[in-house]
């Protein structure tokens, strides 16, 4: 898909602006960090998250410009090795390999070009350690979607995914064997999502209020600091009214235009669209805090495709540098079903990951 450079410089300028309120709002950081479970407060974690990602849909106003609609915004890692590897692929299939015009500042953000974008990432992920004393940790890992990324994560920065089985502690410290020789772990690229480890029930090595020798990217605890917790907190004209559950005296009667949302779900876990007064009576009074009641928006078919018109969504990939946010590299999803999640667009062409040419 092809984007002119004018809507991307919205979307970053918007995703910064919004980050921004959040961090630098002292009321808002309090309430967020009350919000933290106390199995998830983690010892040693980031002070500002090193890792954010905000989604956008894609809406055509009357007057025909296009321009986003926050979907939600998450302080946890994303497809940072799959995206770049999609994306670069996909220019060299459109532009012909060696062809002067394959000039891969098309595909990303903020200046950066493929090389500058992979050292940019190494100094991020793996920092000033020897790869091999940094790990991804998953829960199996080899079972996840997201296996591809972390495929291309070790193959371009040589982090390796672990098991969360796989990790050792001895006092202080973590190891994990590599190639049979007990390592020391001094990183870890956390991608283990907290809802999916309530869900599972999968063991844990050490618990993560534990003081531990070892540095965190992705951490738990700003998992729920930065979430769909944050969005009605913000102001801005992008940001579609949003509301906690539990401030809702009554709900509007267009239910149509309506959804809730858990808070800490990923990949569009436990979304109700159309709520009933049924809907809102099965969840319980003590726990409406943890939902919001969003309206929801029409995104445009502004894509059109062999399988008729699709909706896009843009994620803005950033990454924490220095005292600011840099955007990286856009990650653009297409979709006709409810949601754009995979689950929801089964059996459908057309849809899917996608890469953004900037033009």
């Amino acid at each position: 898909m092809f984007f002119p450079l004018s809507l991307m410089q919205d979307l970053v300028e918007a995703s910064r602006a919004m980050v921004g309120q959040l961090l630098g709002n002292a009321e808002y950081r309090a309430a967020a960090d009350a919000m933290v479970p106390e199995r998830f407060r983690l010892a040693g974690g980031e002070d500002l998250p090193t890792c954010v990602q905000v989604d956008f849909g894609l809406v055509r106003r009357p007057d025909g410009r296009v321009e986003g609609r926050l979907v939600e915004l998450q302080a946890f890692p994303s497809l940072y090795g799959f995206q770049m590897a999609l994306a670069d692929k996909m220019a060299g299939v459109f532009f012909g390999s060696g062809n002067a015009e394959n000039d891969t500042r098309r595909l990303f953000l903020g200046g950066l070009d493929l090389d500058s974008y992979v050292a940019l990432l190494r100094d991020v992920l793996v920092g000033p350690h020897d790869p091999a004393h940094v790990v991804l940790m998953e829960i199996q890992p080899h079972k996840q979607k997201t296996r591809p990324d972390f495929l291309v994560t070790e193959a371009t920065w040589g982090i390796r995914a672990l098991d969360t089985t796989e990790i050792i502690k001895d006092g202080r410290r973590l190891f994990y064997r590599r190639d049979g020789v007990r390592t020391p772990i001094h990183r870890i690229y956390n991608r283990v999502i907290p809802d999916e480890l309530e869900r599972s029930g999968a063991p844990m090595p050490f618990d993560y209020r534990d003081e531990l020798d070892v540095e965190w990217i992705g951490g738990p605890d700003w998992f729920f600091r930065i979430s769909k917790f944050s969005i009605p907190w913000l102001r801005h004209p992008w940001v579609p009214t949003t509301m906690f559950l539990s401030d809702v005296a009554e709900v509007p009667s267009d239910r149509d235009n309506w959804l809730i949302k858990p808070l800490f779900s990923f990949a569009g876990g436990g979304i109700i669209f159309s709520p009933t007064d049924a809907d809102i009576a099965a969840i319980p009074a003590d726990q409406r805090h943890l939902y919001v009641l969003q309206e929801r928006v029409a995104f445009t078919p502004v894509i059109d495709t062999p399988a008729g018109p699709t909706q896009a969504e843009l994620r803005i990939m950033l990454v924490r540098q220095g005292a600011g946010y840099r955007a990286v590299l856009p990650l653009v999803r297409m979709g006709r079903g409810k949601m754009m999640g995979v689950d929801h667009n089964k059996g459908l062409d057309f849809v899917g990951a996608a890469a953004a040419m900037i033009i």
